[in-house]
């Protein structure tokens, strides 16, 4: 399947069928996210995959009455840290250094750049860049779904707050930033055949 083909494919699904994603089909697109382009390659962000029945049914009421976060195969959380400063670039460091095997003074100025950065920041603005980095890791998760034919329904219709403290996320520096049901279509799931609606190109994109 080529990538438009993939793409005309997906929508938000409104109800999956009961069938089971393998461990293998949500390894690869977890780890498809964890290659995703990030800010500084910094990753501000966890990925938290629920298949317990019993803590999606905790996050049901949190939910706004979306059942697809017990109907699906998977839940996958998107959680960033709730602190980002020079904690955040020394981790990247420690990986950055460990990964190329080059010494610290090859990266030490990048890394006291990406520091001033983040330090220009206040609170919000840093928590907002976070959220962002998340994000763009789930568009991918959500592109590779399609072109691997595994439905998907992003949402951030949930009480944030009540997610954190179900899943104990505030005592691992982390809050709730969205959420992604994963699965297989329901075949009672009529918006499947539904046309997708989208602006045409002209009215989305502007050369110069």
């Amino acid at each position: 399947m080529d990538i438009h083909a993939a793409l005309d494919w997906r929508y938000a699904v409104r109800e999956f069928s009961p069938e089971k994603l393998s461990t293998q089909a949500v390894e690869t697109l977890i780890d498809a996210a964890r290659k995703s382009a990030s800010s500084y390659g910094l990753q501000p962000y966890k990925m938290i995959i629920i298949e317990s029945d019993a803590v999606r049914r905790d996050l049901l009421p949190h939910s706004f009455g979306q059942e697809k976060v017990l109907g699906c195969s998977h839940l996958v959380v998107f959680a960033v840290y709730n602190r980002v400063g020079d904690q955040t670039v020394d981790r990247y460091v420690e990986q950055y250094l460990k990964v190329r095997r080059v010494p610290f003074e090859d990266i030490a100025g990048y890394a006291g750049h990406m520091k001033q950065a983040l330090a220009s920041m206040s609170s919000a603005e840093k928590r907002e860049w976070a959220h962002q980095q998340a994000y763009i890791a789930l568009g991918t998760l959500l592109t590779a779904a399609a072109a691997l034919q595994i439905d998907s329904c992003p949402m951030t219709g949930f009480d944030r707050q009540a997610y954190d403290q179900v899943l104990g996320l505030s005592e691992r520096g982390l809050e709730t930033s969205s959420i992604v049901a994963l699965g297989h279509r329901s075949a009672r799931d009529h918006s499947a055949a539904m046309a997708k609606v989208r602006f045409e190109y002209e009215d989305v994109v502007i050369r110069m």
